[in-house]
């Protein structure tokens, strides 16, 4: 018995704004998360905020008397809550340009999108906590 197998290959049309390679993509989608942060902290106010919680915990994790390692791990966990953020705020605004109204599965994407920030702010107290503890207490 003798099987083929047949490949059907189609193009996936591409986008005018992908950029194709070498040094120019890497220069322009620098731009383009210059772009994004611009835009984050322009219209969302939980990044404004959540920045402010970064700078003033990095300056804090710095000065404490803890080891490099225990402030890299301090400033990360600080660096990853923004990082979430960012991808809540593109899920937030990607579900908007869609569709204003309300429906339920934009609603769940919405609250996934919180509850990965909300994640993300417990595992950073709960780090927190744990090297303040160990060292100081």
């Amino acid at each position: 018995m003798r099987f083929t197998i047949t490949t059907i290959t189609m193009e996936q049309p591409v986008s005018e704004f992908k950029s194709k390679s070498g040094l120019k993509r890497i220069f322009t989608a620098f731009l383009y998360s210059l772009d994004g942060f611009r835009a984050a902290w322009r219209n969302e106010h939980a990044f404004r905020q959540e920045v402010g919680l970064f700078v003033a915990g990095a300056v804090i994790a710095l000065l404490l008397k803890v080891s490099a390692f225990e402030k890299l791990v301090l400033i990360g966990v600080l660096v990853l809550i923004l990082i979430v953020e960012l991808i809540n705020s593109s899920i937030e605004a990607v579900v908007d340009r869609v569709s204003l109204e309300r429906h339920p599965l934009s609603k769940n994407a919405k609250d996934f999108g919180s509850a990965a920030v909300l994640l993300t702010c417990l595992l950073a107290v709960a780090t927190w906590g744990v090297v303040l503890y160990n060292r100081f207490i």
